[in-house]
């Protein structure tokens, strides 16, 4: 069985592994003990602390493998983006351009950088090793947080963002840094990233250009990058996808991938989530009903929050069945509440 649950220090050695496969442009999990402990910390105070309203707060999940405690996952989220820094991303806008005398009137497609998604609540760190990409597992590494989120409002923003990683290629360049970028620094897009993932992305972002960028102007590689994904990146772009993001306002500075947003009300996994009372099962077969679906479903605690994957025959406005193996997974008794939400 996986279990989704928060971060502990212990988890370093295990963390950092899966930090070193993450693809290039996740800057917010590095391949860095001393970044990784200090976001671990960070998350562990923001689990303890009694909060009212969205803040400082960032919360690190981990994916475990329960029979071999190693870690398959991971994921966060971060209470307030550009909360203690800016928070840049490039809007798409439209400019006029047109000449009465002349009968012209055209539509010019441009980048503007701006703060706009400041204050909302960001996911990031995203990660699932490459044999658990496609299937359900995925689904519990990304929407399990949502899950959070539902059971704690009073933490997060009235809406959410995710920057998804942007295409490049096999030897780690990027189309649209090179066209952009690349003229401000003497750096490629990997070692750019690199050193974002190791300090901040912040020092790099002011001083890329302030004025609009005309898009017809760039490169067609660098054009036909913007908005694309990086495949290690389709997966999790997929999930939020279905769950009601959406995507075409704004992009990425660097690498021009797509930043997705969503009001929390029309997120699928926090609307659709529902609460109920657990039964515990005397079998596991329960489980298995022959009118069975799986549920992502999670208790409803901080620093022992619980999420896993499960079969259940439930009807809504009924109790939750479920095994006791399950409910340990969770750390929940006869009568205690769950939340949970179809895959």
């Amino acid at each position: 069985m996986l279990v989704m649950r928060p971060a502990r220090m212990a988890d370093l050695v295990e963390v950092q592994r899966l930090a070193a496969d993450s693809p290039i442009g996740v800057t917010s999990l590095p391949d860095d003990s001393e970044r990784l402990r200090d976001k671990i910390s960070v998350s562990q105070a923001s689990f303890a602390a009694e909060v009212s309203f969205n803040g400082e707060e960032s919360y690190f999940f981990v994916l475990e493998e329960v029979a071999t405690r190693r870690l398959v996952g991971c994921s966060a989220i971060v209470a307030s983006a550009g909360y203690s820094e800016p928070f840049y991303s490039f809007r798409n806008e439209t400019f006029v351009h047109a000449s009465r005398e002349l009968k012209i009137h055209n539509k010019i497609h441009v980048l503007s950088q701006c703060h706009d998604l400041t204050g909302n609540s960001l996911l990031t760190s995203f990660y699932v090793v490459p044999e658990l990409v496609g299937g359900p597992w995925a689904e519990l590494n990304s929407r399990a947080r949502l899950l959070f989120m539902a059971s704690h409002p009073e933490r997060f923003a009235d809406s959410v963002v995710t920057e998804i990683v942007g295409y490049s290629d096999e030897q780690g360049d990027s189309p649209f840094w090179d066209a952009i970028g690349r003229n401000f620094f003497d750096l490629n897009y990997a070692e750019a990233e690199r050193i974002c993932g190791l300090k901040s992305r912040t020092f790099l972002a002011e001083l890329m250009p302030h004025y609009p960028i005309y898009v017809p102007l760039l490169p067609d590689a660098a054009q036909e990058a913007m908005g694309q994904v990086h495949p290690r990146a389709q997966v999790t772009f997929d999930i939020l996808m279905r769950e009601g993001f959406e995507t075409d306002h704004y992009i990425d500075i660097f690498d021009g991938g797509p930043t997705l947003h969503a009001p929390v009300s029309s997120i699928r996994s926090i609307a659709q989530s529902r609460v109920a009372p657990v039964k515990l099962a005397a079998l596991d077969s329960a489980q298995h009903a022959p009118h069975s679906r799986q549920y992502l479903v999670a208790n409803a605690q901080l620093q022992e929050y619980r999420a896993v994957l499960l079969e259940l025959d439930w009807v809504p406005g009924q109790p939750v069945s479920l095994s006791p193996e399950a409910a340990q997974a969770l750390g929940v008794s006869d009568g205690a509440s769950v939340r949970l939400v179809a895959v």
